[in-house]
């Protein structure tokens, strides 16, 4: 086959790949654009979080009511400092780090104390919502339960029921910033499946129609003599 012809061919699939990846392609660099408008930590409402607090360390005990754990994390919180402990079946629980004794789940006057301390911002708190981890909110998808705190400017600061770990705080432009993710991936489900055949197979297509609109920079156009 002659290089003209298969110039011709690479030209025919290059045109069809085009239409197949165009919407695609565009999707991606309209959504990558977006993401890219704001730092990561402002999408992620650092700024908004009110600087951890310092343990004095002097006084504290260890829990000795605990089975196996797999890891114990000392955390400060609005009743004194605690211990956050993960058994090795998976469970977390908070212990007192002064006195050793287990310390219940949130309830909704603690989890409105935990949301104030950890908020840096100016937006007044307007509710505290309670969700069990069969319904986790779209902008958290956590399978555990957990406490959210509501606040004017539309942000969501959410911590976990069990242990009162304040888990993340999601401003409108996360939501923003996670809805152009799900596209970007082609997952608006879960948001989380980065490796799936329809994304697999747009990437392959788009990657095959760009190698032929390479090549088809090294195409010879020869001039037609006008008569």
């Amino acid at each position: 086959m002659s290089t003209h012809r298969i110039m011709q061919l690479f030209a025919r699939w290059h045109i069809w790949l085009g239409w197949l990846v165009g919407i695609p392609v565009l999707g991606w660099t309209l959504t990558g654009l977006v993401m890219a408008l704001y730092p990561i930590e402002d999408v992620r409402g650092e700024q908004l979080r009110s600087e951890v607090a310092v343990i004095d360390t002097a006084d504290l005990i260890l829990p000795d009511r605990m089975g196996r754990v797999s890891s114990a994390e000392l955390i400060a919180q609005v009743d004194g400092p605690a211990w956050i402990v993960t058994e090795a079946d998976g469970g977390r629980y908070r212990y007192s780090a002064r006195d050793g004794s287990l310390i219940p789940p949130l309830i909704e006057d603690e989890a409105r104390r935990i949301a104030l301390a950890a908020w840096a911002g100016d937006a007044a708190l307007e509710s505290v919502r309670y969700f069990p981890a069969d319904v986790s909110p779209t902008d958290l998808r956590a399978p555990f339960p957990a406490w959210q705190a509501h606040f004017a400017d539309g942000t969501n600061l959410y911590m976990r029921a069990d242990t009162g770990e304040v888990l993340a705080v999601r401003t409108g432009w996360w939501r923003v910033y996670d809805f152009m993710w799900g596209l970007h991936i082609m997952d608006l489900q879960t948001r989380e499946d980065t490796s799936h055949p329809i994304l697999i197979l747009f990437a392959a297509q788009a990657v095959a129609g760009s190698l032929l609109g390479c090549a088809l920079l090294f195409r010879r156009r020869k001039a037609k003599v006008r008569t």
